[in-house]
């Protein structure tokens, strides 16, 4: 039996179609998961999906395990870590970026709120369920979320980013028609 993916799933990278089968698309619920994408999305700007998935371990242990508490106390000696480890993209506004979404993240949580409580307002707790069989890069939501994330102080979350974010913790459902995980 021929399993039927998304025609963007990469069948030459295991790490790749890993995520599509038990990721891409599933709804997260997982605070640390939904900050650890939130920054590897924005770590993705400019750069392939695969580029930043092959170099996801390497970002859990330079980022403390995506620990916020940690990160935002990130000073420039950290910074000149980061700036140095060939595991990660080493762009400085990308690193910059993640020790101010840890500060944003901690605020967020010290008001009282969630990121998971936040996101999944948005969408009334339910995951979107496209079948435009398009390619869809940015939609009126993701416009208004990229717009209230920046307000509470995120860095590199602007619409695309945050679209292609809502498809990976499962706010949208955005499997092609025939694929597998469809519907899940």
């Amino acid at each position: 039996m021929t399993i039927i993916r998304c025609s963007w799933a990469k069948p030459s990278n295991p790490l790749y179609l890993d995520y599509h089968d038990t990721e891409w698309g599933v709804p997260c619920h997982d605070e640390l998961r939904l900050f650890e994408m939130l920054n590897l999305e924005g770590a993705q700007a400019g750069l392939s999906w695969e580029t930043v998935l092959n170099k996801r371990a390497s970002y859990r242990a330079a980022f403390d395990g995506w620990d916020a508490e940690k990160i935002a106390a990130y000073g420039p000696e950290q910074v000149a870590e980061l700036l140095a480890n060939p595991g990660i993209v080493r762009n400085r506004l990308k690193v910059a970026a993640a020790i101010t979404n840890a500060q944003a993240y901690l605020r967020l949580r010290a008001g009282g709120d969630s990121l998971d409580r936040l996101l999944w307002s948005y969408v009334d707790g339910q995951p979107i369920v496209n079948n435009t069989g398009e390619r869809i890069i940015k939609t009126a939501l993701s416009d208004r979320l990229s717009k209230d994330l920046a307000k509470l102080g995120f860095k590199f979350v602007g619409s695309t980013i945050v679209y292609a974010y809502m498809q990976g913790i499962g706010m949208v459902d955005d499997h092609d028609a025939d694929c597998f995980c469809r519907h899940r």
